[in-house]
């Protein structure tokens, strides 16, 4: 019933096991297994439609372990709650955990196994990292101690977040933004309604700001949850840092 805890199970658990994952799984603007969560039943996470699916078990995230996890332990539900992948080393450990909570352990080693592999063909240690903001809704940004602090650390940028003193999560002034030069500027993928939170993305001085380049809309699905698929973001955002430096 966790969007993020969703595509794990998915990854690691055998033919038939799940009997439902959750409707954001299916939603292709977050999920990036939304077309393999639509050949499941769907639910809202909501603990009367739990109770009624009738499960030996339940896997959520830390964000929704409140009252319906209550409810459902309640019921002699038994409830599994992870917590967010904050680095690239907590997908792998969370992969892991999910091969025995499922009991497909040899499964999930695979899966961590070729996660490392392609993993070490994206690192790339950068003696002189560009400079990259990472800036979404609200103008909120994101620090190191994050999971896509880390992806954008792998693919050899360093984060101006880090010169702001934010080390998790906090909102930026955009006139902090542009002061701070940096090359190049990160945004997530736009959703089609007209939420005012994304109004700051649409400012026409993020087209300006960066000192290489124009804002770069990343896939949200690539790193919004800690999956192997955040390593897709790792591999965009090395590409961008190579075009960018090859233009320098």
């Amino acid at each position: 019933m966790n969007l993020c805890t969703d595509q794990l199970a998915m990854l690691v658990a055998d033919d038939e096991q799940l009997i439902s994952v959750s409707a954001l799984a299916a939603d292709p603007l977050n999920s990036a297994m939304a077309d393999q969560a639509e050949q499941y039943p769907l639910n809202h996470g909501r603990a009367e439609e739990i109770h009624l699916l009738d499960p030996d078990l339940v896997v959520t995230g830390r964000f929704h372990a409140g009252p319906t996890v209550d409810m459902l332990r309640r019921l002699d539900i038994p409830v599994v709650v992870f917590d967010p992948a904050n680095s690239l080393e907590a997908i792998r450990e969370n992969i892991a955990r999910m091969g025995e909570v499922l009991g497909q352990p040899g499964r999930a080693a695979e899966i961590v196994r070729a996660f490392d592999q392609r993993l070490a063909m994206l690192e790339a240690p950068v003696m002189r990292p560009p400079r990259a903001a990472l800036y979404f809704p609200n103008g909120y940004t994101r620090g190191e101690q994050t999971l896509l602090g880390d992806i954008v650390r792998t693919a050899g940028f360093a984060n101006i977040a880090s010169d702001a003193g934010v080390r998790t999560g906090a909102h930026m002034p955009l006139e902090r933004l542009v002061l701070a030069e940096p090359d190049v500027i990160i945004t997530g993928s736009r959703h089609d309604g007209k939420s005012r939170s994304e109004n700051i993305l649409q400012h026409p001085v993020l087209e300006t700001a960066a000192r290489w380049d124009r804002a770069h809309q990343l896939k949200t699905s690539d790193w919004v949850c800690g999956t192997p698929q955040a390593l897709a973001a790792v591999e965009r955002i090395g590409a961008l840092r190579g075009t960018l430096m090859g233009g320098r």
